[in-house]
């Protein structure tokens, strides 16, 4: 076993070992049936308690609301009624003023196993709160998180920084703490959200039909996923994009992130 393999919990490298036509890896147990690779030296992992995590565009905080409250609230309910309305059309709630912004994130910090963090812009010198995003759904014994309630200003989206601050986010949560699986869900008629999970790197999964009902409707959940491999393998795609080479003069990107993500994955 690697010093790696027992810090993150990986399977480890079994020689009798087989994939099942999904291309999951199994082996033979002594009886005949098919059994999954063993993990040795697994432990539970650390929750990934509010901490700071900066990167080159973008600084991550765990969410004050006597810091955040007012920058955040003034750009998630910036724009026409209509802006205002798309960007919240897939969450649980809809703030309309800063107390229920609040109210909102302090109940998800109350939650188990759920830590909001605020997304503050540093590129060109500002330092301008514009978004959210959490991990949640913390599940330490078997090393599996996901991010979700993501919400952004009408600047961050399709910015460098929002899409460092998720890269920030995975790396955190299995580079650093050693999670096996790294979760991302959304509604199923939610394309942007499906769109953005498969640039970043997520494998589908699959749909959960009729799993939650939220503002009075039903929701088919789309599953997404990366898990510890995936990560470590997506790791030189981020950095090769992330770097200010890739951008020329304009800021125009010379690689895709989607490009470069399927590239890492074996995708084509």
């Amino acid at each position: 076993m690697s010093e790696q393999t027992a810090q993150t919990g990986a399977p480890v490298h079994d020689p009798q070992s087989v994939t099942t036509p999904e291309g999951l890896a199994y082996r033979v147990d002594a009886v005949g049936r098919p059994v999954g690779l063993p993990v040795d030296g697994w432990t539970p992992r650390e929750p990934p308690r509010p901490q700071t995590l900066t990167g080159r565009y973008c600084r991550l905080e765990a969410w004050d609301a006597e810091r955040h409250a007012e920058a955040l609230t003034a750009v998630l309910l910036a724009g026409t009624a209509d802006e205002v309305e798309i960007r919240w059309t897939y969450l649980f709630n809809r703030p309309a003023e800063t107390a229920e912004v609040v109210a909102w994130l302090d109940g998800l910090a109350a939650t188990p196993g759920t830590w909001p963090m605020v997304l503050v812009v540093t590129d060109g010198g500002r330092d301008a709160v514009e978004g959210t995003a959490t991990f949640m759904r913390t599940d330490v014994a078997h090393g599996a998180v996901e991010v979700g309630s993501i919400v952004y200003s009408a600047a961050l989206q399709r910015s460098r920084a929002a899409t460092e601050a998720m890269w920030l986010m995975a790396r955190h949560a299995v580079l650093d703490l050693g999670y096996r699986r790294y979760e991302w869900k959304c509604d199923a008629l939610n394309a942007p959200s499906r769109a953005a999970a498969a640039r970043l790197g997520f494998t589908f999964e699959g749909i959960f039909r009729n799993a939650v009902v939220y503002k009075g409707r039903n929701r088919d959940t789309a599953w997404f996923a990366m898990t510890d491999d995936d990560v470590r393998a997506l790791a030189p795609a981020y950095e090769a994009w992330l770097g200010p080479a890739n951008f020329d003069a304009d800021g125009v990107q010379r690689a895709s992130l989607s490009r470069l993500t399927a590239a890492a994955l074996g995708r084509g």
